[in-house]
């Protein structure tokens, strides 16, 4: 059993920055790779970023320049530092993890989700 947890959303005015987490806990043998999504309402879901077990880094063009993915894999947790946030930044941030519970057993996980609104 694995929960993911995301924190950090908040209201936060065009072009400033937001910090968000994602906190992996319970049977936990290793996270290989962890990715961080998000909705918009009225909009497909989307991978924004994404950081390998070894701190590999990949983003959506979109983000590219403004946001950085990390992990502290001692803490099981990824971070989104998100900055010069836009107004079509607002959507649902979710977090998806791949857990190895096991030796065998390997599933993703997902967050339910932690909002970013962006406003002046």
């Amino acid at each position: 059993q694995v929960q993911v947890v995301e924190s950090g959303g908040d209201l936060v005015q065009p072009g400033g920055s937001l910090r968000l987490s994602c906190a992996a806990s319970g049977t936990i043998f290793v996270i290989y790779h962890m990715d961080w999504y998000r909705q918009a309402p009225g909009k497909q879901r989307e991978l924004v970023a994404g950081i390998t077990s070894g701190g590999s880094t990949s983003y959506v063009d979109s983000v590219k320049g403004r946001f950085t993915v990390s992990r502290d894999n001692a803490k099981n947790t990824m971070y989104l530092q998100m900055n010069s946030v836009k107004p079509e930044g607002a959507a649902v941030y979710y977090c998806k993890a791949a857990v190895a519970t096991s030796a065998t057993s390997a599933g993703d996980y997902w967050g339910n989700g932690t909002l970013v609104t962006v406003s002046s």
